[in-house]
């Protein structure tokens, strides 16, 4: 054989060589990818041919994800009885779009591929029953997130609202607003899905963003929770002094001045009133004291800085940033500068401390049902972090704060008969902050004495109220709402 041949038949081994690998690759390596990939609408023209399984509250039963039969090609419908309210726990599953949410982390389990559900499918094709996928049971209370999403829409608010148990984890609700009617998404017309799908893309307001997990902010003064935590974890007391300035210089800076909301003195001069009144000065220059270290540590027992948390849908990871300056740490001690958290994190500073210093992981999924409704798997409530955020003994003089600082709070929905233990939150952000109207906030839990629920409510922008709004009189009242519903209160 000569040269030139010999070049033509190594060049060709090597291609056939390379073409084999790469077909291996895809279809042993990455056959699972492919397969879970919400985009694959050759997998979901196959699942439409077996009904799939319901997502429903665990406690009341209320189906959130329900399936029709249809006389067309696709044999059955996905429906979502609560449309809008329950799009952030659901999620959508289409033909065109793929599966989203929830139906896209269960997605196994739903259309019934999950390895546990293997004897049933072989007894289905064995006796030719028409095979069926398994169920979900979730932990939202239906109460609870009908009562969150109507007062945030009531106003027309844009945000997030979370409300879990601070003993089990359990996802109560799960609100974001704007939403979306993921029944458009799921329907059998074409065209109708297209169309759904190219107004809410174009849409600025994002309502298939889950504001609740998949978006982070700047906390504001919320984040004071956890500054405090740091402190009475490091010997400091509800007694120990701290400055009641109107402002405070930056260090290292020249005329860059911290100041307390409308540049007012505050009213006492103990880390109690610092919290109670939500002094900037007295933060910033305590979380100064602390360092970075301390600080770090204390909000990673919080959860802060998680990158791998699935509830079971991914949780954008909430973070304090590089705090590689004293004037950084003064900003930070506020819960400003490159402090972010997901509203689903804010509501866990307050759960963690109702539940005596103990962070518990958040969980949606309660239990796995077979077809035929038997038990497959129940999830039990784990713990979020190895090391407890704080003692439980800080965490009862932390309580005491947060209910002085309930006391000091404005909003509407305030109940005599109920000890509500809170903090709330006035975020700038923007790239001009004076200018901007400011993120409100507030998390808290209640009963104070005996807590049953913890919550986290954030209204982007002011919401109705531009740059007057307050964490009091904007978000304040959303979260009594959600409190007062998941304490049966209506």
């Amino acid at each position: 054989m000569n040269t030139p041949l010999r070049k033509v038949g190594v060049a060709m081994l090597v291609m056939v060589t390379l073409l084999l690998v790469n077909a291996t690759y895809i279809q042993v390596v990455k056959a699972d990818d492919y397969r879970s990939d919400g985009h694959n609408s050759r997998v979901l023209l196959d699942e439409y041919s077996r009904q799939r399984g319901t997502i429903a509250a665990s406690e009341s039963g209320q189906v959130l994800a329900a399936v029709e039969s249809t006389d067309d090609k696709f044999k059955f419908l996905r429906t979502y009885p609560g449309g809008a309210t329950y799009a952030p726990v659901t999620g959508f599953y289409s033909i065109r779009y793929g599966a989203h949410g929830l139906e896209r982390a269960m997605d196994e389990v739903l259309n019934g591929s999950d390895p546990r559900l293997f004897v049933r499918r072989l007894s289905d094709m064995i006796t030719g029953r028409d095979p069926r996928g398994g169920n979900v049971r979730v932990s939202i209370r239906p109460s609870v997130q009908e009562a969150a999403y109507n007062a945030m829409t009531r106003r027309g608010y844009k945000g997030a609202v979370v409300a879990l148990d601070p003993k089990t984890g359990d996802i109560l609700a799960m609100v974001s607003t704007p939403s979306y009617d993921p029944n458009r998404l799921a329907s059998h017309d074409g065209k109708e899905q297209e169309t759904a799908w190219t107004e809410l893309n174009k849409n600025p307001n994002k309502p298939m963003l889950n504001r609740a997990i998949q978006e982070t902010y700047p906390p504001g003064s919320t984040f004071k929770l956890v500054v405090t935590a740091a402190a009475l974890e490091n010997g400091a007391g509800p007694d120990t002094p701290v400055t009641n300035a109107a402002e405070v210089q930056l260090p290292g800076t020249r005329g860059a001045d911290l100041e307390n909301f409308g540049h007012q003195t505050c009213p006492g001069s103990t880390l109690k009133d610092a919290l109670a009144y939500s002094c900037n000065t007295a933060y910033a220059e305590l979380a100064a004291s602390l360092g970075k270290e301390k600080l770090t540590e204390t909000a990673a027992n919080f959860g802060i800085g998680q990158t791998d948390l699935y509830i079971p849908m991914r949780v954008a990871t909430s973070v304090l940033g590089p705090m590689s300056s004293p004037a950084e740490l003064y900003q930070t001690g506020i819960g400003q500068r490159d402090v972010r958290l997901t509203p689903l994190q804010d509501a866990l500073l307050s759960a963690t401390i109702a539940n005596g210093g103990v962070a518990m992981k958040p969980r949606l999924v309660k239990s796995l049902l077979a077809q035929d409704m038997s038990e497959m798997e129940e999830f039990r409530p784990e713990e979020l972090t190895g090391d407890p955020a704080m003692s439980r003994a800080n965490a009862t003089i932390l309580t005491d704060m947060m209910i002085a600082s309930e006391a000091n709070t404005k909003g509407g929905g305030k109940r005599a008969d109920l000890k509500i233990a809170s903090k709330t939150g006035t975020a700038e952000h923007g790239t001009d902050p004076k200018a901007t109207p400011p993120h409100a906030w507030y998390t808290a839990f209640a009963p104070a004495d005996d807590p049953k629920v913890a919550i986290a409510v954030i209204v982007e922008s002011g919401g109705n109220r531009g740059l007057a709004a307050t964490g009091g009189t904007v978000a304040a009242e959303v979260g009594r709402a959600t409190i007062a519903a998941a304490l049966g209160g209506g």
